[in-house]
């Protein structure tokens, strides 16, 4: 069997000034990257503004786990079928972290016969986006010390400095270190943080602008500091939004690629889901929206968090209004939750599927929450029996939603035209009648625990100390209209991974909150959740590398 990375590097691409022109996009409005990357150009997109919108599809999963789910080759193979079937339909996903593709997690470029290419370019440096917001937030940071250490006329409280360093890697010696060392001259001696690029405050504000106007205008409201008397400072105030800016002028344009089948791709932003909102660029979405007739996009990781996030956060924020929900699963990972070992996921045994599948079942209450059609998609593994996939059928349409099997891993769009009719039907119904979980009026506190119960089914939330006084204090600022980014664990609906299934019984813990003003929402840290990721015993790192021909191996 071959791998990922096989099938993208045996596959022929086509020049993607050819892709761009099946959506009307003239090669003068791309600013190329080679023969298959392209940026769009900002005059582009604004002649984009009278244009009606698309419809919109949101791809979810379940928890994840070991066993894997595979939410963006499902997204891809949709996107791949919608062309099959004579749609005009385009694909709008996050980029990958360097964090997880050295880690354990992998890359965000789909599997099988269901990718995005150039696999290679899009899971390493891609067009260089990352790179720029890591310079960005470090600029700041610079700037930030540079004031303090020039006079400190701002009078920054060195001791409540909130803005954190950022590197898209994961290391943990740097999520605490002590900066300023040495001399005079070298700095003030302070205790400092890093974060993943991808968890910082400027990867959110970049994924929720609407323009560079909005952009610079988020920048400025970027909460970095409080003085010696508790008010706020922000980057505006020590004079960064610019240069910022100037480093995210061509990154904040949308990147352009293609699946395996030449479906047009706009890959942009990419903020964790676990940490941030976890949902690709405003900018992307509503570019594709105007381009075409059907938008599949995703959310990361399970549907408590990336969806959640895309709803409250992303869709509040952005006026966006999806029409569908895809909810993906697996068989073996269905029977994971209910307890069956790794090594045995292959084996049919239903008893921990019949367990295990309350995790689908409250993926499913949560979505239906926002008004939206749900289809559930099934992601085929070859060891999947009639009886499991019988089970999983029954359970499904008996709550109400559609079900599809889809062999989109092994056969791309093929295996995935019958999910796409199905949702064609569902967007041709139009039933959809979205909402918000929670109004903009409700408090912070109560849209935590609103949260916590409605989508995670805790009992309810025990807040630190620390949090209610930061909860407080934000709300005196005039934050307490905004949403709430819950940052938990990804693996189960409470804040302990290892607490699987649909937890009963349980409550969750709220360690601290901050604010994110310019991104325009209040993060609360739940459980362990740490915003700096680590390696494993053994990363995947230790298996990539570059042959005598110069192709790169072992990237999945």
């Amino acid at each position: 069997m071959r791998s990922d990375i096989e099938i993208a590097q045996s596959a022929e691409l086509a020049p993607i000034k050819d892709v761009a022109a099946r959506l009307g996009i003239k090669e003068d409005d791309l600013e190329l990257y080679g023969r298959y990357k392209a940026k769009i150009s900002e005059d582009y997109i604004k002649s984009l503004a009278d244009r009606p919108d698309g419809k919109l599809v949101l791809v979810t999963a379940i928890n994840p786990t070991p066993a894997g789910e595979g939410k963006t080759t499902q997204t891809i193979g949709i996107g791949e079928a919608m062309g099959r079937l004579g749609k005009n339909a385009v694909i709008a996903l996050r980029e990958p972290s360097l964090g997880p593709c050295f880690g354990i997690k992998g890359g965000a470029a789909g599997g099988g016969m269901a990718q995005v290419v150039p696999m290679e370019d899009l899971n390493l440096h891609f067009t260089g986006d990352f790179h720029a917001i890591t310079t960005a937030n470090n600029l700041c940071a610079a700037l930030l010390d540079n004031h303090i250490q020039q006079g400190n006329e701002l009078r920054i409280d060195t001791r409540r400095i909130v803005l954190k360093r950022c590197l898209d890697l994961n290391d943990r010696a740097l999520r605490n270190v002590v900066v300023g060392l040495g001399s005079k001259a070298d700095g003030f001696v302070r205790e400092d943080h890093f974060t993943i690029t991808v968890a910082s405050e400027v990867m959110a504000v970049f994924c929720l602008a609407s323009d560079m106007d909005d952009l610079k205008e988020r920048l400025s409201h970027m909460l970095v500091a409080y003085d010696l008397d508790g008010n706020p400072v922000t980057a505006e105030d020590i004079h960064a939004v610019g240069a910022m800016a100037a480093l995210l002028k061509d990154a904040v344009k949308p990147n352009l690629i293609q699946t395996l089948e030449h479906t047009p791709v706009i890959v942009h932003g990419g903020p964790f889901a676990n940490i941030a909102h976890g949902c690709n660029s405003v900018i992307a979405t509503r570019t594709a929206l105007k381009m075409a007739d059907i938008v599949i996009t995703e959310a990361g990781f399970g549907a408590d968090l990336g969806a959640e996030k895309f709803f409250d956060i992303k869709c509040r924020k952005s006026g966006l209004r999806p029409s569908a929900a895809v909810l993906v699963a697996t068989v073996r990972a269905l029977k994971y939750n209910g307890g069956l070992p790794k090594d045995r996921l292959g084996e049919q045994d239903m008893a921990s599927l019949e367990k295990g599948i309350a995790n689908l079942g409250r993926h499913i209450d949560n979505l239906k929450k926002f008004g939206l059609p749900i289809i559930v998609a099934l992601n085929a593994f070859s060891g999947d029996t009639e009886d499991e996939k019988g089970y999983i059928e029954k359970y499904v349409r008996e709550r109400g939603c559609d079900y599809s099997y889809s062999t989109a891993w092994e056969k791309g769009g093929e295996g995935a035209e019958d999910l796409a009719r199905r949702i064609i039907s569902a967007l041709d119904q139009d039933k959809a009648d979205f909402r918000l979980l929670y109004p903009d009026e409700m408090p912070l506190k109560e849209k935590i625990e609103t949260i916590a119960s409605e989508i995670y089914g805790a009992d309810g939330v025990d807040f630190s100390a620390k949090s209610l006084k930061e909860l407080a204090e934000i709300e005196a600022m005039g934050g307490g209209s905004l949403p709430v980014c819950m940052a938990k664990t990804q693996y189960s609906f409470s804040d302990d991974p290892a607490l699987l299934g649909a937890p009963e019984d349980f409550r969750i813990g709220v360690r601290d909150v901050y604010l994110s003003g310019g991104a325009g929402f209040v993060v609360a840290l739940t459980g362990d959740i740490m915003t700096m990721p680590g390696l494993s015993k053994h990363p995947a790192a230790y298996d990539i590398d570059v042959d005598d021909e110069g192709k790169i191996r072992g990237l999945f």
